[in-house]
């Protein structure tokens, strides 16, 4: 029988995530080993949220730059596209985790490349790069956190057709001629508005109504319109049927219902994420190989007080930084309850232990052309939640900063007010720059914040965040 080696805690999966983990629970004093078996940083550190920003910046900054008088002629040629990709290629470390691996030895952690199962209740099995076998065992938990991945439909054809994933899409070297992107989420409209902008003629090809669909519709409206404005096709209300490659090198071709074929030098399927735990031993603690891992609000699998499931594997919010704040609170109640008897862990709302913002305040910034972030319900989520709710739209480019951001400012505010304990539900802004506002409208969220305080917190002028005063002026006179 193979000899366990002992941590007090074995963590399962080296993404954002997983990292945080380990940081916190080595913070705490706790013996921890990390089990990857790709790169240390995960998707986001080389297949996503990194090298897609890094795709983007250059685009955005370039789309910016010619909204503004005095230097949009400087701006009119096309992108530099090896250095576009030369700048993505430095912030993925060259697809290397050296750094990370450097970081995790400069704390203390271990660190075991391979392929980690559990096996059985504090056990973790590892099969190296060589086929050499080792067991973990964790003294107070196991935490997994080994993401999702990309689907791809099981379409005729699809296979041979070799389709771009988010990986693809995010680490290529070459900008195809024609781009088919079929989807209408995050991925959809972020690496459209990528290529698009890179040289590529890109086809947008959404099931649903519109782009964005998670947000205020408004959101995915405007982006859609950038988009076309831009050169890009886009479609909603299709569905693909089919796609087919019929040489190596050759055209992919995609078949819509009704029979329409579409041809494109690449298609993109950005078509949604499934869990990475197919093959990482959870019928050894009885639950369902390929299964989300279902959690409470302090990220612990019910019936299994060892066991805990922090980032996408849990599926409460698909995104990393909400993996990382999952992350920061399981260390910390690991931490608490490893303390002893005295170790107070109560997942309690908005406590140190309980992921309470994963449904009360969830922050997403779509970094599309334009951009579009949110925070906390949309009006038809609050509304259909029970809350007595209104939306208060502002035109934010009549905001004073938003015209000085950048001429011809297209934009929209809205704020979702609970008008029974006049607070904020959520907030949403779509426009060039848009982004930055988010955070403000998270704390907002998040702490409550009554809309009788909210006028004393008075925006700097001339800046976008001025949008706040309106929105709260429009929530007045609207009651009046």
């Amino acid at each position: 029988m193979t000899q366990a080696v002992e941590y007090d805690v074995v963590v399962l999966g080296g993404g954002p995530a997983g990292e945080n983990v380990v940081d916190r629970t080595r913070a705490a004093g706790l013996s921890t080993a990390l089990v990857e078996a790709e790169l240390v940083g995960g998707e986001c550190s080389y297949w996503a949220c990194i090298p897609s920003k890094a795709l983007l910046r250059p685009v955005l900054a370039r789309a910016d730059a010619r909204r503004v008088p005095g230097i949009a002629g400087a701006v009119g040629g096309p992108l530099d596209v090896p250095a576009v990709f030369d700048h993505r290629d430095y912030w993925t470390g060259g697809w290397k985790d050296g750094g990370q691996l450097d970081w995790l030895a400069s704390i203390g952690a271990h660190m075991y490349r391979g392929h980690g199962r559990l096996a059985g209740e504090r056990r973790v099995a590892v099969e190296g790069p060589e086929g050499e076998h080792l067991l973990l065992a964790a003294r107070h938990a196991v935490v997994v956190a080994t993401g999702s991945r990309a689907v791809v439909p099981p379409l005729p054809g699809i296979a041979g057709a070799r389709p771009w994933t988010s990986r693809e899409a995010t680490s290529a070297h070459r900008v195809p001629p024609r781009l088919l992107v079929v989807g209408g989420s995050v991925v959809a409209a972020e690496m459209a508005t990528a290529w698009q902008a890179l040289g590529s003629q890109v086809t947008v090809l959404a099931r649903g109504e519109r782009l964005l669909p998670r947000m205020e519709p408004f959101a995915g409206e405007l982006v859609a319109e950038a988009l076309r404005e831009a050169g890009a096709v886009v479609r909603t209300g299709v569905s693909v049927e089919a796609v087919v490659r019929e040489e190596a090198h050759g055209p992919v071709r995609v078949v819509l219902e009704g029979g329409e074929i579409l041809e494109g030098d690449e298609v993109l399927m950005a078509t949604g994420r499934a869990p990475r735990t197919e093959d990482i031993g959870l019928e050894t603690v009885g639950l369902e190989p390929g299964d989300w891992i279902a959690v409470d609000d302090g990220l612990r699998v019910p019936g299994q007080d060892w066991l805990y499931a922090v980032g996408d594997v849990n599926h409460r919010a698909l995104l990393t930084h909400q993996g990382k704040y999952q992350a920061r609170i399981a260390g910390a109640a690991i931490a608490a309850r490893a303390a002893g008897p005295g170790g107070d862990a109560a997942a309690e709302p908005w406590s140190a232990y309980a992921a309470t913002a994963d449904t009360k305040a969830l922050p997403q910034a779509v970094f599309s052309d334009p951009e579009a972030a949110a925070v906390g319900l949309t009006l038809a989520e609050a509304e259909g939640s029970g809350h007595r709710a209104r939306a208060v739209d502002y035109d934010l480019g009549s905001v004073s900063g938003a015209g000085l951001y950048a001429d011809g400012y297209r934009g929209r505010a809205r704020m979702v007010v609970d008008l029974d304990r006049e607070v904020l539900l959520g907030a949403t802004f779509v426009g060039p720059g848009a982004a930055e506002l988010v955070h403000a409208a998270t704390i907002a969220v998040a702490g409550e914040v009554p809309i009788a305080r909210l006028w004393h917190a008075v925006p700097a002028f001339p800046t976008m965040s001025e949008v706040w005063l309106r929105l709260l002026e429009a929530y007045r006179d609207a009651g009046d």
